[in-house]
């Protein structure tokens, strides 16, 4: 005997096909919302990262928290960064210094661990959502004579008269500022990293900041068109290799120069 197959009719036909309906839009509704760029103008351009992106949150939680704590609050490994600012992480991160990958050892000027857009997640996140100081500074072409003026009463002592750096006492490397971006220079000054001091906005004003930074940025090759360069270590480095070299060798060359030179006998 032969079974029947029953289709629902009427009502259930019905609710089937509403069901079925409400499934395949809700699978559409999904896929559009989930869509990398979906809110995007165009539908397939890169949307700009906005301040509440979590992308700096988690290259933070992932790379820094351990050492600078959930809420940068800071642990016995790394510092508190509340107070840091933007000018602050952007500086640290630009220039290498961080992060580190032994809490132990002194951060140092070397090359960037990540890329520029991750740079300036970590310092929408960092320093203007967990922390508030130093902004970003803004900066405007300056006067390069006054600038010079300022370097030499500042920063010459210690990064020399051409910006070609030296060794301090402790042993500590001061940099050469050769090809330092604009952005570096005012935030080094602002900040005071390491054994540098920092200068604030009373000691020196936006204006001398921006005279400064015009005078860095032309040094090095661009001093020395049309001569010879001397290497521009400056009058301090140049006087001592003078006293620990060249005063010795010419005392050198006096006495062998007495030795050689013919005695005269006296007679009684």
């Amino acid at each position: 005997m032969t079974r029947r197959t029953t289709h629902p009719t009427g009502p259930g036909r019905l609710m089937r096909a509403l069901l079925v309906l409400a499934v395949v839009g809700a699978a559409l509704w999904l896929t559009a919302a989930l869509r990398p760029g979906a809110a995007a103008a165009g539908g397939g351009t890169t949307p700009v990262r906005s301040s509440t992106d979590p992308v700096g949150q988690q290259i933070y939680l992932r790379d820094c928290a351990w050492c600078h704590g959930i809420q940068a609050q800071g642990t016995d490994r790394g510092p508190d960064l509340r107070s840091s600012g933007p000018a602050y992480v952007d500086f640290m991160l630009r220039t290498g210094r961080m992060p580190l990958l032994d809490p132990h050892t002194r951060g140092r000027a070397q090359v960037p661990r990540y890329d520029s857009a991750t740079i300036s997640a970590l310092v929408d996140y960092v320093g203007r959502q967990l922390g508030s100081g130093e902004p970003l500074p803004d900066l405007a072409p300056g006067d390069v004579t006054a600038g010079r003026t300022l370097f030499l009463a500042n920063c010459a002592a210690c990064h020399g008269s051409s910006g070609t750096g030296t060794i301090l006492q402790d042993g500590s490397r001061v940099p050469q500022l050769y090809q330092t971006r604009s952005e570096q220079i005012a935030e080094a000054v602002r900040l005071g990293p390491g054994e540098m001091p920092p200068f604030g906005h009373s000691t020196v004003d936006d204006q001398e900041l921006d005279d400064i930074v015009s005078y860095v940025q032309q040094l090095g090759p661009q001093q020395v068109e049309g001569g010879a360069s001397l290497d521009q270590y400056g009058p301090i480095a140049e006087s001592a290799v003078a006293l620990t070299v060249g005063l010795p060798v010419l005392v050198l060359v006096i006495i062998l120069l007495g030795r050689r030179a013919p005695r005269r006998e006296t007679s009684e």
